[in-house]
């Protein structure tokens, strides 16, 4: 399911590339594939205690302790109940010379769109700062809007990537 975006003015020119879309309520957003590790379903996450209300906690994944964010949570959208369409979308996020696994939960994915730079048109100014330093823009298509996340700065807005290091040596 590749599809593409098509060409609007106020481009963000680097960030042109393949994104996996996914949904989070009736929103669609978009991350880069070169962060995407894989997609799993839904499994049991093991809750870890005294952290954030949106580290949902921590899934072994063949062996390898990995954290949980529930985006609806960290982005302050309501609620909803798991269905079998709800996934996680494991991550690799470059830190140095290595990279930091982590993962997010997602109402479900969607599909994979090659984005032209000149799709791509900067977040308009409005909302908390904080969400604009996440948002690598926002692309359109006929069949709406898709909002392009930045995961390194989602994952490490509050700490996250600390959070995630302080875990893995915790449970270790």
């Amino acid at each position: 399911m590749e599809g593409s975006v098509e060409s609007k003015p106020n481009q963000v020119a680097g960030d042109a590339g393949k994104y996996l879309t996914f949904t989070l309520g009736a929103e669609t957003y978009g991350l880069e594939i070169l962060v995407v590790r894989e997609i799993i379903g839904l499994m049991d996450v093991t809750p870890v205690p005294r952290t954030p209300r949106y580290i949902r906690g921590v899934i072994n994944l063949r062996g390898r302790i990995i954290p949980v964010v529930d985006l609806r949570t960290k982005f302050g959208l309501p609620p909803a109940t798991d269905t079998p369409e709800t996934c996680i979308i494991v991550v690799d996020i470059p830190d140095g010379e290595s990279s930091l696994q982590m993962s997010v939960v997602v109402d479900t994915v969607s599909e994979v769109l090659d984005i032209s730079g000149e799709a791509i048109e900067e977040p308009p100014s409005i909302g908390a700062g904080e969400c604009r330093s996440f948002i690598r823009g926002i692309a359109r298509n006929e069949l709406g809007i898709k909002v392009l996340l930045d995961m390194r700065e989602v994952l490490r807005a509050d700490g996250l990537v600390p959070i995630s290091e302080t875990l893995e040596k915790s449970i270790a």
